[in-house]
C-alpha cells in the first residue's frame, strides 16, 4: 500500500513539476521586450470615395487617408510592418485624380532618427501587395520578407497583373532575398507576441497584425481589411477587393478579435487613428 501511495505522490509531484515548468516557460515566452513605433509612410487624397464602396455609399465625397507603417522591436530583432508609398512620391503635388498619393518623409530617414540603419531590419512583413504598402521595401533587401502565400502566387504570375508593381519586391521575387510565404495565421517570433492574422478578401493573401504589448495591451493593425471608420460603421467593401464574401468574413473576424481579447484596432489608413499610438519618435510598450 505504501508503495502505491508513494507512486501516486511521486507521480503527482512529477506532474506538478512539469506543469510548473510549462507555466514558467509560457510566462517566459510572454515576457519578450516588445516596442512599437508608428511611422509616417505618406498620405492619399481620395477624391472619389466611392472607390471604397461597391454600393455607392459615398457619392460626391472625398477623404484624405493616412499611409501608416510600423516598426516592432522584439528583444534583439526588428520588424517592419508595411513599407508605404514609393520614394518617387516624395513631395508630390496633390492632384484632382481619383487617388493622389504623396510621401512626406522616407522610412530610412525616420529610422535613422532613432539610430536604426536599413541593414538592422531583420523582417519586413507585408499586409498585401498593393503599391501603398510595398513602396519602400527595396531599401531593406537583407531582411526576410513575410507575405501571404496567395499574394506571393499572384506576384509570381507570368506576366504579373498589370496593376501590380512587382519591382517594389524585386529582391525577393528574383531570388536574391529570403522570403517566407505565410499561410493562415503566423506566429512571427514563436511566442504569441506578434501574429500575422489571416484576413483575405482585399487581396487573396491579405493579413492583419496582432501585437501584444506588455504595457499598452494588444494592438491590432488592420492592413487593408478596413480602410477608415465609415467602412467599419457601414460594412462597406471596395469594388477592387478580390473577394467580397471573404472581405466581409475578414472584417467580422477583425471585430471579433478586438472584442474578445480585447484589442485596440488601429486602422492604418484612418487619420483619426494616428492619435491612438504615441507620436514618433516615441513608442508604445
Amino acid at each position: 500500500m505504501k508503495r502505491i501511495l508513494l507512486a501516486v505522490v511521486s507521480s503527482a509531484a512529477l506532474s506538478l513539476s512539469f506543469s510548473a515548468h510549462a507555466a514558467a516557460t509560457e510566462i517566459a515566452k510572454n515576457e519578450a521586450n516588445l516596442e512599437l513605433w508608428r511611422l509616417d509612410c505618406g498620405t492619399i487624397q481620395v477624391n472619389e470615395l466611392n472607390q471604397f464602396s461597391d454600393t455607392f455609399q459615398y457619392t460626391g465625397q472625398s477623404k484624405t487617408l493616412t499611409d501608416s507603417c510600423y516598426l516592432i522591436r522584439h528583444n534583439d530583432e526588428l520588424m517592419l510592418w508595411d513599407t508605404g508609398l514609393s520614394k518617387e512620391l516624395l513631395g508630390a503635388k496633390i492632384t484632382k485624380d481619383a487617388m493622389s498619393p504623396r510621401l512626406n518623409r522616407t522610412l530610412v530617414d525616420q529610422l535613422q532618427q532613432i539610430n536604426i540603419q536599413p541593414e538592422d531590419i531583420d523582417i519586413v512583413g507585408i499586409s498585401h501587395y498593393h503599391f501603398d504598402h510595398t513602396g519602400q521595401a527595396t531599401d531593406f533587401p537583407n531582411a526576410k520578407l513575410l507575405i501571404g502565400e496567395d499574394d506571393l502566387q499572384v506576384l509570381k504570375q507570368t506576366p504579373p497583373p498589370a496593376d501590380i508593381n512587382t519591382a517594389a519586391l524585386s529582391p525577393w521575387l528574383e531570388g536574391n532575398g529570403s522570403v517566407e510565404a505565410v499561410s493562415k495565421d503566423h506566429d512571427v517570433f514563436g511566442d504569441g507576441s506578434v501574429v500575422m492574422i489571416d484576413t483575405p478578401g482585399h487581396t487573396p493573401g491579405s493579413h492583419s497584425l496582432l501585437v501584444r504589448l506588455p504595457e499598452t495591451g494588444a494592438v491590432l493593425l488592420s492592413g487593408d481589411t478596413v480602410h477608415f471608420n465609415e467602412q467599419v460603421t457601414n460594412n462597406n467593401v471596395p469594388p477592387f477587393n478580390t473577394d467580397r464574401a471573404q472581405s466581409l468574413a475578414s472584417m467580422d473576424r477583425l471585430y471579433g478579435i478586438v472584442k474578445n481579447i480585447p484589442a485596440t484596432l488601429i486602422i492604418q489608413h484612418e487619420p483619426e487613428h494616428i492619435k491612438l499610438l504615441p507620436a514618433f519618435p516615441s513608442s508604445a510598450r
